[in-house]
């Protein structure tokens, strides 16, 4: 068995409440968990937010999306979105077009370059979430993301 949460940050007093430890169970493994996608997708180049917005964005198609439709689909909420894609699209990744029937629209789509990465990401992310999850049993993993969606839905959201 690995050491408790309380092993892990050599706290000798015990948690005010389950709350309070499952609370800080959940930072810390969270934190564990973007840590180490933070490492993997920085030896691609990219962010795990960007990486976030070639993904919604390969779903998107080939309409694409406008910068809000994408500030509200992201996993990570962002404020400053704009400058997300100006980086994306200065490394090739994304291309920004106003629409001819609405000037206001300025749809973000992949580029081929966008799509082949994203495309070359699937399986070496399933392998590391795989890794991360794959010790789960599927009765653990749903009751998991049972679990998460429960505290979720009673949050505020943005």
């Amino acid at each position: 068995m690995s050491a408790t949460l309380r092993e892990e940050i050599q706290q000798h007093r015990p948690f005010r409440s389950l709350e309070e430890e499952a609370a800080l169970n959940l930072h810390r493994t969270t934190q564990l968990l973007l840590d180490q996608a933070e490492a993997f997708y920085r030896e691609h180049g990219l962010t795990p937010t960007q990486y976030n917005v070639l993904r919604i964005l390969r779903g998107a198609g080939a309409a694409g999306l406008g910068r809000n439709e994408i500030r509200e689909r992201l996993i990570s909420r962002m404020p400053d979105v704009t400058r997300l894609l100006d980086k994306m699209e200065d490394m090739g990744l994304v291309k920004r077009e106003r629409s001819v029937s609405d000037r206001r629209c300025v749809p973000t789509i992949l580029t081929q370059k966008g799509r082949e990465l994203v495309d070359a990401l699937d399986e070496p992310v399933a392998a590391m979430q795989r890794e991360q999850f794959g010790h789960l049993t599927p009765g653990q993993l749903l009751s998991l993301i049972e679990t998460l969606s429960l505290i979720r839905v009673r949050l505020p959201q943005e």
